[in-house]
């Protein structure tokens, strides 16, 4: 195929983890299983925090928009994932792909948002407990749920069009299990170098400045923990920031691992593009349920009144 303008090229063909014919059906189910899984899971808090008033709190609505997210996320990558796996599952269209990669960047740091607003909400709570309320109030969370939106939005619009503004038409096999922006760059018909800088600079500044404004929240927050006398306050705050620190290590380890090995074509990219994409969605519904006391205790009510109901 030669390379000219982008309307040569119609389509692309995902390549994503191999294997061999006798692990398709397994493979399929898997991931169907894992986004079945990951829709239940997301939308059981997402019902249960608007169900139960005990949960009208900042931080839950930060977490119904991360639930959202998630579901999102899962819905936008893990079936065309599992459609890989059958015959002729891997193509995808030139318009699928463009709105693959905008939607999966502009969820992507949506998060990246709200994680870096959560960990605001959790310093507020607290080192400044007195003031948290009178901050925190209900104008000032929808601003900062409707900035990220907004944030994520305009970033993943900007990374898009520098994207598929280039022209296509050289090969259309993208070495990846979705539309990510290293694996489309490769594909482009010109000297991508420049490109490649701008976007790797632009996820590199936004992400690192939200984990270092993360890092800094959680260094205020240890050092007030530290200074809670009783050995049951302790625990308490610790209880309640464990989840949110583990929700942004499984957030930020696996992408860090794909951007910093771009060129790389080792099978593990593969995988670990797997697990961020598949498996983090579904990990924080139970990260927050396994670590949270009132969401688990919001899920038995809920779980009690269905059954009544029935």
């Amino acid at each position: 195929m030669e390379c000219g303008n982008r309307s040569q090229t119609t389509h692309f063909i995902l390549v994503g983890l191999p294997y061999s014919l006798e692990q398709r059906v397994p493979l399929f189910l898997f991931f169907l299983l894992v986004y079945l899984l990951t829709l239940c899971g997301n939308l059981l808090i997402l019902l249960a925090v608007v169900w139960d008033r005990r949960l009208h709190k900042p931080m839950y609505w930060f977490l119904c928009h991360l639930s959202f997210i998630d579901t999102m996320v899962s819905s936008v990558l893990v079936p065309k994932v599992a459609a890989c796996f059958l015959p002729g599952g891997g193509t995808i269209s030139y318009n699928g792909c463009v709105a693959q990669l905008f939607f999966f960047h502009f969820l992507g740091c949506t998060e990246c948002f709200l994680y870096t607003v959560m960990a605001y909400d959790r310093f507020l709570a607290i080192c400044k407990p007195l003031h948290y309320n009178v901050i925190m109030n209900r104008r000032t969370c929808l601003c900062l749920a409707m900035g990220t939106w907004l944030g994520g939005a305009l970033n993943s619009t900007m990374q898009t069009v520098l994207t598929f503004q280039l022209p296509y038409g050289s090969s259309n096999r993208v070495e990846s299990i979705f539309c990510d922006i290293p694996a489309v760059l490769k594909l482009a018909c010109v000297d991508t170098v420049l490109y490649d800088l701008v976007i790797s600079l632009d996820v590199g500044f936004l992400a690192s400045t939200c984990f270092l404004l993360i890092l800094t929240s959680y260094v205020y927050i240890v050092l007030a923990i530290l200074r809670i006398r009783s050995a049951e306050g302790r625990r308490r705050a610790f209880s309640t920031c464990g989840a949110h620190i583990t929700a942004v290590v499984t957030y930020y380890v696996p992408p860090f691992i794909i951007y910093l090995r771009a060129g790389s074509k080792d099978t593990l990219d593969g995988v670990v593009a797997v697990f961020y994409t598949t498996v983090t969605p579904l990990l924080n519904p139970l990260i927050y349920t396994l670590r949270n006391k009132e969401i688990k205790e919001a899920l038995i009510r809920l779980g009690g009144r269905r059954l009544a109901k029935a």
